[in-house]
């Protein structure tokens, strides 16, 4: 929980050989070899539940990792480095019977935001995904990079910029869904289109944009909220036409940062669909040594 050493926990010798047995199931024997498929479901189904499932205040919190049993086959979710880095989850689950790593925002705490540890945490694992051909997908909802004192002299910087190499640099099928927030550079370290996502999905209730509503609108306009009667609510319209301008889906789509819009109950089946459509998925890279990772 401090340094993040240790990716798994085990009570006695037991559950530890359980938990390897567990993880060694996600990943093939070499880098040469496609990860262990399980046989598919015969039929998918579309999931309800998903659709009502976020809170209609875009600041209440909630657990990701109820969306991700959702999205996996059979609800089995093998999640590592939980107690370090908690702003960021990350795991093995299988999607359609086809082992996939996972990448999610958390936020119960921080309310997502990214910190020195999530970052860590976030591209190394995305390495170890690529390393073993594990396709990632990317659960979205990031209000932005933590800030402060601390996290500034910390380096989050660069240490940030750990899980944009370590995104672009991965040649292995990468899917993207924004589930509610995604604002400016964190939303880039998140796989976005730019990072070299093959699809971008969002929810209708997606806020994509620069910066948050309430912050822009403080900054867009000052002026006219400062010489307004009522100022609270010339703020409070003013956010409202930013949301509407800017922060949605269809501006983001319009500007070709996302393929599709969808309902939430369509996920799994639409991440299944795409993911058998990468499986022969090869990415040509220009011949070097290796890229230089910010350290």
């Amino acid at each position: 929980s401090v340094s993040g050493n240790a990716h798994l926990v085990a009570s006695d010798e037991r559950e530890a050989i359980s938990l390897v047995h567990r993880l060694l199931s996600y990943l093939p024997s070499n880098n040469l070899d496609a990860p262990p498929r399980r046989q598919p479901p015969e039929v998918i189904v579309d999931d309800p539940v998903l659709d009502d499932f976020m809170p209609t205040d875009p600041r209440r919190a909630y657990d990701v990792l109820d969306v991700i049993r959702r999205l996996v086959d059979d609800g089995e979710f093998l999640e590592l480095q939980a107690g370090f880095g908690g702003s960021m989850v990350i795991g093995f689950g299988r999607l359609g019977g086809m082992p996939v790593g996972i990448v999610a925002n958390q936020p119960s705490v921080m309310a997502g935001s990214i910190d020195i540890n999530a970052s860590d945490k976030a591209a190394r694992f995305v390495r170890t995904c690529n390393v073993y051909n594990v396709p990632i997908v990317t659960l979205v909802d990031v209000p932005g990079f933590l800030p402060g004192v601390a996290q500034e002299h910390g380096g989050i910087i660069r240490h940030g910029a750990k899980m944009l190499f370590a995104y672009s640099a991965a040649t292995v099928p990468k899917l993207t869904v924004i589930l509610r927030k995604a604002y400016g550079g964190a939303y880039l370290a998140m796989c976005s289109k730019d990072l070299g996502a093959d699809s971008v999905m969002a929810w209708p209730m997606a806020e994509i944009a620069v910066m948050g509503p309430e912050g822009a609108a403080r900054v867009l306009h000052k002026k006219e909220i400062a010489e307004a009667s009522d100022p609270a609510a010339k703020l409070q319209e003013m956010i409202q036409e930013y949301r509407r301008a800017h922060a949605n889906p269809y501006r983001a789509a319009e500007a070709l940062h996302i393929d599709d819009i969808i309902r939430p109950s369509w996920t799994r089946r639409l991440l299944i669909n795409r993911l058998a459509m990468l499986r022969a998925k090869r990415d040509l890279r220009p011949q070097k040594k290796h890229g230089n990772i910010p350290m």
